[in-house]
């Protein structure tokens, strides 16, 4: 069985084993799939860009014409040297193609397969997964420890370092996808240069400069008990490319900010208001929000806030639906209160 766990992904990638030429990679974290393959063809090849040693082809094609895959990969260079073989499976089926190549020497020639999400009994991924010549690997979606990594070495690349308050603030902040997630530590790198290091008022910064007014509109519409205005305010924001983390991590930070007013004003609320220091065209719905929640909702509310960034970060395909609906059912409780 030579399917590998998560954490050895890299190890491998870092040092492939020419023992095991045929490599499939897959999973549901596209961006980490489209790196890693990426890096592995720079590992296996002198120059990519050569078309004597790098060829690519499309599963569609393989799947019409399974030899064609066995004749690229045996095909000898006119110059010599490494060769690669990038294919990117589709729907339909290669194991047909794939299947020959498990019996061939494949020394100079190493192929990788660039896959989706496959499930354990998939022809494709269960064929590799038995092959002694080929190995499997599974590219899931960051957990806080892999985020927490990739932030620290993103940042040591930029020449900065970061506090562990603004590591624990950007974590909900990047989601199920590694390429998006790299984008986002580098936009958040350049807004620092200059600096030394990271404070978390660089993260707050960034997730709220251009999108602060829609995140506050948001917000406001789920606490104060508004769905209609949640519905319109939550697609305006998707659609001008707010994430849902950004989304879910503001819900967070308002929770966090109605629960701390309503301890510190006392039942009494005028000093809840003022403990808020809300702008005055948003003093109605924050007014109308500490009127919906009490101090232990809030406390079920900033709990159920966090196991949706976890879920966020697993099912990154599913992260604004999974927004939309918890938003939608604070709306719909406020309002019934």
């Amino acid at each position: 069985m030579t399917a590998l766990k998560a954490n050895e992904v890299d190890g491998f990638i870092a040092r492939p084993d020419p023992a095991r030429p045929i490599v499939l990679i897959f999973g549901p974290d596209a961006g980490a799939v489209s790196e890693r393959v990426e890096v592995l063809i720079r590992a296996s090849v002198d120059d990519p860009n050569d078309p004597f040693a790098m060829t690519r082809m499309e599963g569609d094609d393989l799947a019409a014409d399974p030899a064609k895959l066995a004749d690229v990969a045996l095909t000898v260079p006119l110059f010599g040297g490494r060769r690669a073989v990038h294919v990117r499976a589709s729907a339909r089926s290669i194991t047909a193609a794939v299947e020959p190549l498990l019996d061939l020497d494949l020394t100079d020639c190493r192929i990788i397969i660039e896959a989706g999400d496959l499930k354990r009994n998939a022809p494709l991924r269960a064929l590799v997964e038995r092959a002694k010549t080929a190995v499997a690997l599974p590219c899931y979606a960051d957990d806080e420890r892999s985020l927490a990594r990739l932030i620290d070495t993103e940042m040591k690349a930029a020449g900065l370092t970061i506090t562990s308050d603004a590591r624990a603030a950007l974590i909900p902040l990047l989601g199920g996808d590694r390429r998006a997630s790299r984008g986002e530590i580098a936009k958040l790198a350049t807004y620092a240069q200059g600096k030394q290091r990271v404070e978390i008022d660089d993260v707050m910064a960034v997730i709220a400069d251009a999108s602060a007014l829609a995140l506050d509109a948001i917000v406001d519409a789920a606490f104060a008990g508004k769905p209609k205005d949640l519905e319109t305010q939550f697609a305006r924001a998707l659609s001008g490319g707010t994430s849902p983390g950004t989304i879910v991590f503001a819900a967070l930070r308002h929770a966090a900010n109605l629960h701390k007013a309503k301890l510190e004003g006392g039942g009494n609320a005028s000093a809840e208001l003022r403990a808020m220091r809300a702008h005055f065209k948003r003093e109605n719905d924050i007014a109308a929000a500490l009127r919906a929640w009490s101090a232990p909702r809030l406390a079920g509310v900033i709990e159920t806030l966090g196991t949706l960034q976890l879920q966020s970060r697993a099912q990154a395909a599913l992260a604004a639906t999974l927004t939309h609906r918890t938003l939608l059912q604070f709306a719909m409780q406020a309002r019934g209160r």
